[in-house]
């Protein structure tokens, strides 16, 4: 019996381990990249702004979910019962697999930086700054070495270490990705 309660505990240690190295940065980067998008200019093109519309079209929501689309990217229910910000955080995993093209039309409106303004015509980059004298910190990398640090200190804590280095070494590439 002492032995399942360890292995229970060494399981539920490298599941919480793994879900924080993962979870951590998406987190942070999508929390980020939500506040960015301009996701009312969006949903004013796709259903008049009314973020809790049913068309009959089969497409649902301010942002006009299918609900095929709506499920596999994290949406429960129906998309024109969820709030705003759930339409949003749903629309943030769709727009990183498929793109702005997941709305072919309206996508167009889908540009970096909250704002209700009408899309200008492009200007002249503004001459080029004097480089920093060091570059500045890459804070998704600080936030993936802290969650890598975090992570190895739990693994030794319930002594599968060498399998957490296994794991970081498997998913190199993913997690490198994460920093860039």
């Amino acid at each position: 019996m002492n032995q399942n309660r360890k292995f229970s505990s060494r399981a539920l240690g490298l599941a919480a381990v793994t879900g924080a190295l993962v979870a951590v940065p998406f987190a942070m980067t999508s929390t980020a990249a939500a506040a960015a998008h301009d996701w009312d200019g969006v949903a004013q093109c796709e259903s008049g702004g009314n973020w809790h519309i049913n068309t009959g079209n089969g497409y649902y929501g301010g942002l006009q979910f299918s609900q095929s689309t709506w499920t596999a990217n994290g949406g429960s229910g129906n998309p024109a019962h969820a709030s705003k910000e759930e339409q949003i955080r749903v629309a943030e995993n769709v727009l990183a697999t498929q793109g702005v093209g997941a709305w072919p039309v309206c996508g167009q409106y889908l540009r970096w930086g909250a704002g209700s303004e009408d899309v200008a015509e492009p200007q002249a980059a503004p001459e080029p700054e004097p480089a920093p004298a060091a570059p500045a910190p890459n804070e998704r990398q600080a936030l993936i070495d802290q969650a890598k640090a975090a992570g190895e200190q739990v693994a030794k804590q319930y002594g599968f270490g060498d399998q957490y280095q296994q794991l970081l070494q498997q998913n190199s590439g993913l997690i490198e990705s994460l920093g860039r």
